[in-house]
């Protein structure tokens, strides 16, 4: 691939511009707001010049309610050798282009497995994709040419190519993408008019469920509209079991023994099934997961801090796997949890006491 077009210059085009560009490809950058082009072209994503011939592949980065039209655009003036997007739902734009009549063998669907919270050009990174699950649905139609163009894309963004069928795809991100956010965003909405005292005792739980709350509602309306049905049935599961806790937990509030027994148990069970389907999330570059043991450290709110600590975790000889930080509520300081083999940690912990760093247990 020597030539592409990115149309679309928020966060996933602009990334994936950032990428090729980095691989020494011509990158030719399109937006219905020209202004986030140049924007993008600024960061250094490529030239928002028209180019004058069909590039290698053009890749559609719009939301799905517009990937159709803006692909068969792009088509019908030849504007590349082979068309992909990167659109999170892939059923309904294949269904869109097929209803326009055009010839799909140039085109795959494709969707990068990649994200943030935030949105726009400003946000894009060129290893935003690097180790993450990418995508791709041909057919029997597809060309050949078209799918090695797509998976040198794929490697050219250091992600991990994932062929699938356009609905399972569909069913398996409303499981994994869209109904979490849902979730997420219905225990955040709890906390929108709940008491300042309540609030201040939010910790490292509500933050990990809320995160993805903050994402552009926009954005999301785009994505859900496209995927409505898969996402429905999962939330309608997801209120039976919320139906059954509610159930049970209100058992525990009686004053009949066998009542409060039968609560306890609705409430393991689905405590117990939140740990089976738990230990089933992909670990470490998509590996089995691993248990690992938690080294926590007391930090100041200073500049420099954790380069401090994963230098002397590197002096030490022992690998970080994982990270997270807990902030204190209040106060200038935070908890550092440092994820490392079980053998490793007396060996860090021993090491960072040595240095002078706070080990809490």
């Amino acid at each position: 691939m020597r030539t592409a077009l990115v149309v679309g210059t928020g966060l996933i085009g602009t990334s994936a511009a950032l990428a090729l560009v980095a691989r020494g490809v011509t990158v030719h950058l399109a937006d219905h707001d020209p202004e986030q082009a140049r924007t993008a072209a600024a960061l250094g994503a490529g030239t928002d010049e028209v180019p004058e011939g069909p590039v290698d592949l053009a890749i559609v980065a719009a939301p799905p309610a517009h990937v159709a039209e803006v692909l068969a655009g792009a088509m019908r003036r030849g504007a590349a050798r082979g068309y992909i997007d990167v659109a999170s739902v892939k059923g309904g734009p294949r269904r869109e282009l097929e209803a326009l009549g055009l010839d799909l063998s140039s085109y795959i669907g494709t969707h990068p497995m990649s994200g943030r919270e935030k949105s726009g050009p400003l946000a894009a990174s060129a290893d935003l994709f690097e180790g993450r699950p990418w995508v791709l649905t041909p057919t029997r139609d597809s060309d050949t040419e078209v799918l090695n163009l797509a998976l040198e894309l794929v490697s050219h963004c250091r992600a991990v190519p994932v062929v699938m069928d356009a609905d399972a795809h569909d069913r398996a991100v409303a499981l994994v993408s869209h109904m979490p956010h849902l979730v997420s965003s219905m225990v955040a909405a709890r906390l929108e008019h709940a008491e300042e005292a309540a609030v201040r005792l939010c910790g490292q739980g509500i933050r990990d469920v809320t995160r993805i709350a903050a994402s552009d509602p926009g954005m999301w309306i785009d994505i859900l509209s496209a995927n409505p049905g898969p996402v429905a049935d999962l939330l309608t599961d997801v209120a039976g079991d919320l139906e059954e806790t509610v159930r049970a937990l209100r058992a525990l509030q009686s004053a009949d023994e066998a009542k409060r027994i039968d609560g306890t148990s609705g409430i393991e069970d689905m405590l117990r099934r939140g740990n089976a389907g738990q230990v089933r999330v992909p670990g470490k570059h998509g590996s089995a997961p691993r248990v690992y043991e938690v080294v926590a450290v007391l930090i100041d709110d200073q500049p420099g801090q954790l380069a401090r600590i994963f230098a002397d975790a590197g002096r030490a000889g022992v690998n970080i796997e994982d990270v997270r930080i807990e902030h204190a509520t209040g106060q200038q300081a935070g908890l550092v949890q440092l994820m490392v083999e079980p053998q490793a940690a007396p060996v860090l912990s021993a090491s960072l006491r040595e240095r002078g760093w706070a080990i809490r247990r």
